[in-house]
């Protein structure tokens, strides 16, 4: 019962984050300070009342229009809200000690919901401004290099994998884009490409690569074939490696796990 309680608590704060994310992106976009001032319409500019801010149920009860105006919504409030409600509930789970008992390691989890809160930022506004934000990418990397010192702890051997892993991976991704000259990636890609390889290190990085790769590949296959884009098209590439992070946060330890087995 414990356990359900706080699972209950952290999907309610994660679809509160999902909220705050949702004005966070818009003001990113309307390029407006984000700590002060009042939550508006974004068509008609009236103020919202905090009936019209509880997530995904004031969407609904105001059948996807706003209170003011009626016009319609964006999708991706709700949605957005739901993404991070169930990954907060998600790393919650992934974090928490089995069987359920405290302390849960508060510090470790505290780190991957605010970098998870940066991830969903990234993959959301490059998907709508084929643009990786500097101010969130900066923050998420700037969060993982606090926790990997503080998980060092004086053991600076600790330090290689994940700092190793950073710069090979920005590499890698900057090779790409110094060789297609900004075609094949973006350079916001080669600093989301390091925070990657500090947040999940080596061998978990692999399988986010692969992951990304794998399903842009369909993707672009997919609406190639379906005449969505050109062969020279542009495809933002963020929410492919954002998909592969969580894949990897998720799923990443199992599957190679499974992999090495398969070698031995």
């Amino acid at each position: 019962m414990i356990k359900l309680g706080f699972s209950f608590l952290f999907f309610f704060l994660g679809l509160v984050s999902g909220s705050f994310l949702n004005s966070l992106i818009y003001r990113l976009e309307t390029n407006q300070g984000f700590i002060r001032g009042r939550s508006f319409c974004p068509n008609c500019r009236h103020t919202l009342a905090w009936r019209d801010l509880l997530p995904i149920w004031s969407f609904l009860l105001l059948r996807g229009r706003c209170r003011y105006c009626q016009k319609p919504i964006s999708w991706q409030y709700p949605l957005v809200e739901a993404a991070t409600g169930l990954t907060f509930l998600l790393l919650f789970n992934q974090v928490l000690p089995h069987p359920f008992t405290f302390p849960v390691p508060l510090i470790y989890l505290v780190y991957l919901l605010f970098v998870s809160s940066c991830l969903i930022v990234i993959f959301v506004f490059d998907l709508k401004h084929y643009l990786i934000p500097d101010e969130i990418v900066y923050a998420g990397i700037a969060a993982s290099l606090a926790y990997r010192l503080f998980e060092a702890s004086g053991n600076w051997e600790s330090l290689f994998n994940p700092l190793a892993v950073a710069f090979l991976t920005s590499l890698f991704f900057w090779l790409i884009y110094h060789f297609s000259h900004g075609q094949g990636l973006g350079f916001g890609d080669v600093k989301l490409g390091f925070l990657m390889g500090l947040l999940l290190a080596f061998p978990q990085v692999l399988a986010a690569l692969f992951f990304a790769f794998f399903s842009g590949a369909i993707i672009g296959i997919g609406l190639l074939a379906l005449k969505k884009k050109k062969l020279k098209s542009e495809l933002p590439f963020a929410p492919f490696l954002v998909s592969g992070t969580f894949f990897a946060l998720f799923f990443g330890e199992r599957i190679v796990n499974y992999y090495l087995s398969l070698l031995v």
